[in-house]
């Protein structure tokens, strides 16, 4: 006959161990509340500046295509579509809305992951906050004051004289509204240099050794990015690079020593 081995019970779990198990669970779940609520908030900041310039959504388009109709012939551009009126309006006012409301969704940003960054590093995070909000509106700013009456200038110099060129205003607000988010968003070109630094992803002296390809890049996303003419491709790889310089320059400021 086999002998029969006494079973041997599980060491069962320690005390210890569902604590932290329960801790960690709770730590995520609270996580996953504050950014709920902090999504609740930015989703309803776009909303509420959405409803409030939707009824001055006409002179808005006027002043969103003076650009454009500054140089046309009869200054007027064309809807050839049945709902095109009411879609572009729609379009605009959420662009704009977005925009406007961007200071908000950085700062829900800001605060969703400021308890994980060290004193230090907080002390330079708002500063940061502010400065790639100035960068965002001056990348706006600079697509419509300088980009678009340079590229619809030479679009019109180049269409032929058996032409005419009138442009439907919901392929209108699409593109220009593409290109200001492409043009703020390459203003934040300091802020994501400063971020790469602080997170150890690189260092100054690999950023400084990268300069060339960096240059080629900003030409290359300036191809893919903008129409295909040479103005707007140079218009936006120009200030990439420039702000990729003073990106470094920034990185050598806030280059932090984390101390908890």
């Amino acid at each position: 006959m086999t002998k029969l081995r006494p079973r041997v019970s599980e060491p069962s779990a320690k005390p210890g161990d569902d604590q932290e198990e329960g801790l960690a669970e709770g730590t995520l779940m609270s996580h996953l509340m504050e950014l709920r609520n902090r999504l609740f908030i930015v989703f309803g900041s776009v909303f509420g500046v959405f409803l409030v310039l939707f009824p001055f959504s006409k002179p808005i388009f006027n002043i969103a295509s003076e650009p454009l109709r500054s140089v046309l012939p009869g200054g007027q551009l064309i809807a050839t579509g049945t709902a095109s009126p009411v879609i572009a309006t729609l379009k605009l006012s959420f662009y704009l809305s977005l925009m406007i409301a961007m200071p908000i969704v950085l700062y829900q940003l800001w605060a969703f992951v400021a308890p994980g960054l060290y004193r230090k590093e907080k002390r330079f995070a708002f500063p940061l906050l502010a400065t790639s909000i100035v960068l965002f509106y001056c990348g706006l700013a600079f697509a419509y004051f300088i980009v678009f009456p340079l590229i619809f200038k030479f679009v019109v110099a180049f269409t032929p004289e058996s032409v005419s060129y009138m442009p439907d205003i919901t392929d209108y607000i699409g593109f220009v509204m593409m290109l200001v988010l492409v043009f703020g968003l390459a203003f934040e070109t300091p802020v994501a240099t400063v971020l790469l630094v602080w997170t150890g992803l690189t260092t100054v002296k690999k950023l400084g050794t990268a300069r060339p390809y960096v240059f080629l890049g900003a030409f290359v996303v300036g191809m893919l990015l903008t129409p295909p003419d040479v103005i707007s491709q140079i218009m936006l790889a120009v200030p990439v690079y420039l702000l990729y310089e003073v990106g470094i320059l920034m990185a050598k400021l806030f280059k932090s020593d984390p101390v908890k």
